[in-house]
């Protein structure tokens, strides 16, 4: 029986703020690796007996997983989209019954998105013993090696050994206190709780009709409505709705008899701050770790993080900068837990929810400019991908083509244009654009007028809407 990866992709936190926002979580990140957090989660998949990766996501996000997983050449992976917020049971529960629906039964691999296992060998070992566990009946969790007396995870206390593979689960406990952390560690018995699972698809399902029938009876419900939209797996809103909010640990692991864990010591990180992305990180001999153009004197155990433009420091100890295209962080590195506490003052501002680059399914779109009636966007349009036929009733548009070869129909008239051609589009008239060759499409769009939110839009069909 092959292993399905289950990935959640539907956290929206802002610990790593400014360069994670809510409309792009750290999933999507590319910390330490050309990789994103979600490409990197499934990548550690590749030696495994794996079948089609399912991953679950939200609304929000769903255009930048189908674009990430395209990197990856991954498209096939279903994307399951979760109408509502309802935490990691009833989620899973989704793959569950999606996997017993294609394949009758199957082994789900449940993995968070956003996780950093630095030694893929160890992560396999682990994963080959947790095969066995589920094989058997159980319902398996990964336990992490504890480094440290870390009061931020949860633990699980581990019981009787099973053969050579695991161990019963004893007791799951919430987070301790340092002492108790520390007597934690001291005893040997205790694991880091990771949230990473393996179990079969009907084992999981048959748990959740027993200890959660409510939560059961809703999403299967909500599954077998299902439909397909592009590259999304939709389910019943409605059903899905009506599911108790519940985890996984509290729906189903505290409960069973069945449960058991394996433990795994792979360089294991939750990337919950910017302190944690320092420790992980590859540093220079005074301890620093650089992203981008950067330039120091006298800068020792600082984190610098930048895309876009020169950065240079003096005399700096111990501190964090991060810089976006619209937004700067400066911090010392042992504050970085209070982040959120600055969050408060940002809500209702776009750069606490947007990046100043965003992502369509025709590609992506990049706010350089802003003025009291006028707004200059770069906009990147993939190959044979077509932005939708709309109109505008309070602003006019210009179009300069920078390279590729753009298809472009304006009223009644249609041209191609190529680098340095331009059109104009006035108010009121339908257009679209779709790049007809075969590299990026690459776009500097005006909009000029009175009114220039999004709003002010009617689309004529549903081809790369947004």
């Amino acid at each position: 029986m092959k292993i399905t990866p289950v990935v959640m992709a539907g956290g929206s936190g802002t610990r790593l703020w400014p360069l994670s926002r809510s409309q792009y979580p750290k999933q999507f990140l590319r910390l330490n690796s050309k990789y994103s957090l979600l490409q990197e989660t499934l990548l550690r998949t590749d030696g495994l007996d794996t079948d089609t990766a399912v991953i679950i996501g939200n609304e929000n996000h769903r255009f930048l997983i189908a674009e990430q997983l395209r990197e990856l050449g991954r498209s096939d992976s279903r994307i399951i989209l979760e109408p509502a917020g309802r935490n990691t049971a009833p989620a899973i529960a989704l793959a569950a019954l999606d996997v017993q629906a294609r394949q009758g039964d199957g082994l789900l691999l449940v993995m968070a998105a956003d996780h950093v296992i630095e030694d893929v060998a160890a992560f396999e070992a682990s994963v080959a013993r947790a095969l066995t566990l589920a094989q058997s009946g159980k319902l398996t969790t990964f336990g992490i090696v504890p480094t440290h007396p870390e009061t931020g995870y949860g633990y699980i206390k581990a019981g009787n050994a099973l053969a050579d593979a695991g161990f019963e689960v004893a007791q799951f406990v919430e987070k301790p206190d340092v002492d108790t952390a520390t007597a934690y560690l001291a005893s040997g018995d205790y694991c880091w709780n990771s949230g990473m699972f393996m179990f079969s698809a009907s084992q999981y399902l048959q748990a959740l009709q027993q200890f959660a029938p409510d939560m059961y009876q809703a999403c299967a419900e909500a599954y077998a409505c299902n439909q397909s939209d592009l590259d999304f797996i939709r389910v019943d809103k409605a059903a899905f709705e009506r599911s108790p909010s519940d985890s996984v640990d509290y729906a189903i692991m505290e409960r069973t008899t069945e449960a058991a864990m394996v433990t795994l010591d792979a360089g294991w990180s939750d990337v919950g701050s910017w302190s944690a992305i320092w420790d992980i990180d590859n540093k220079d001999d005074q301890g620093n770790a650089f992203h981008g153009d950067v330039v120091t004197f006298n800068t020792h155990n600082t984190l610098i993080h930048g895309a876009n433009r020169l950065i240079a420091t003096v005399g700096l100890q111990d501190m964090v900068i991060v810089d976006t295209k619209d937004a700067l962080l400066v911090a010392a590195k042992d504050q970085v837990q209070d982040i959120k506490k600055i969050l408060t003052p940002l809500e209702g501002r776009e750069e606490l929810a947007d990046h100043r680059e965003v992502y369509r399914p025709w590609g992506r779109m990049d706010a350089i400019d802003k003025g009291e009636r006028y707004q200059v966007r770069n906009v990147t349009i993939k190959p044979g991908a077509k932005i939708a036929k709309q109109m505008h009733y309070h602003r006019a548009e210009h179009w300069v083509v920078v390279s590729g070869t753009a298809k472009v129909v304006v009223g009644d008239n249609e041209q191609v244009l190529t680098e340095n051609q331009s059109t104009y589009i006035p108010l009121g008239v339908a257009h679209s654009i779709e790049n007809v060759g075969k590299v990026d499409l690459k776009v500097i769009e005006v909009h000029s007028g009175g009114y220039l939110s999004e709003d002010d839009v009617v689309r004529f069909n549903q081809q790369g809407r947004d």
